[in-house]
């Protein structure tokens, strides 16, 4: 027979008017960078134009592709703020996990059309306007790099992080066009376009990995990044009164927010006892492991040496 008795623990809670400042702020932040850059986008598809230019034309469609991303992280964002409801118990905190996935997912298409692109261009190269391309990347690194450092205090949140790091790949596309156009001025080398849209291809491929690995990992209930099921499970047993513990559980719901679920066996005790041991574990694994979101079962244990395992390893009692 077992007493099975459910323990559920949140920490680290901060006020709901601060995470609603801190969400529309960043909502704020997301709708100014899609104004930016749409402005943006036409003034390379003009200088582009002009100065028969493939680097600048492959930035204005990588730069482009930035608008359903950034309208992805403003609704995510937006969604992330709505509370739990009877079909959703967790809330929408997954929300921006997906858009975050969702634009990693763009970003490869994206980045494939432009290396396309380079091809084409290596194979039937063109006379490149070097003054219009240095003119127009000057004015795109003003606008990345502002947006860039805008989303430098959201970047903890993933969703907001994917945006921060390819507006910060783009500043960086963005300098690595400028240096090109001024070496295509004194060179004439036809070559120096095309290569320059190939690295930015390249960039976009290389920013997206891991996105894509982290977002993936937590939407397929992954463990978090740096913890180990065998330390979270030895922490459980140093506090006193665990004999085991087994099925234990551990995925993130959010940004920064994990959860865990175990069973737990303690000797036979009364409740209040058991609810102090249950408090003890949840304030040891968010100290630890800034697990924040705990839901444990007791169940009743026989004596040390009848105990049975836990995961991942047996529990061995002191004879």
């Amino acid at each position: 027979m077992h007493v099975h008795v459910a323990g559920e623990h949140h920490a680290h809670g901060h006020s709901h008017a601060h995470a609603h400042d801190a969400a529309s702020m960043s909502r704020g932040l997301l709708v100014g960078a899609i104004a930016s850059t749409l402005a943006l986008i036409a003034l390379e598809i003009l200088g582009g134009t002009l100065g028969h230019s493939i680097a600048l034309i492959s930035d204005a469609v990588h730069n482009l592709a930035d608008v359903p991303m950034l309208f992805i992280s403003w609704l995510a964002a937006r969604l992330a703020e709505r509370p739990a409801d009877a079909h959703r118990t967790f809330g929408y905190r997954r929300a921006g996990i997906l858009g975050a996935f969702t634009n990693g997912v763009l970003l490869v298409l994206v980045a494939a059309g432009l290396l396309y692109e380079v091809y084409q261009r290596f194979l039937h190269p063109e006379a490149v306007g070097a003054g219009w391309m240095i003119a127009v990347s000057l004015v795109a690194l003003a606008v990345n790099g502002g947006i860039t450092l805008a989303l430098v205090r959201g970047r903890r949140d993933l969703n907001l992080r994917s945006i921060y790091i390819h507006n910060l790949g783009d500043s960086l596309s963005n300098i690595g066009v400028l240096l090109g156009a001024v070496i295509l001025h004194y060179t004439a080398a036809a070559w120096i376009d095309p290569a320059i849209a190939a690295i930015i291809g390249l960039l976009v491929l290389w920013s997206t990995i891991g996105i894509l690995r982290e977002s993936g990992n937590i939407l397929l209930e992954g463990l978090p990044a740096g913890l180990e099921v065998e330390s979270v499970a030895r922490s459980i047993l140093k506090v006193p009164g665990v004999r085991e513990v087994h099925d234990i559980h551990i995925w993130t719901l959010g940004t920064d927010m994990h959860a865990l679920s175990c069973h737990v066996r303690v000797p036979d005790m009364h409740m209040d006892e058991s609810e102090k041991i249950v408090t003890a574990i949840c304030k040891q694994l968010d100290s630890e492991f800034h697990i924040s979101h705990i839901t444990v079962q007791i169940e009743r244990a026989g004596l040390p040496a009848d105990a049975g395992y836990f995961m991942p390893e047996p529990f061995e009692s002191a004879k």
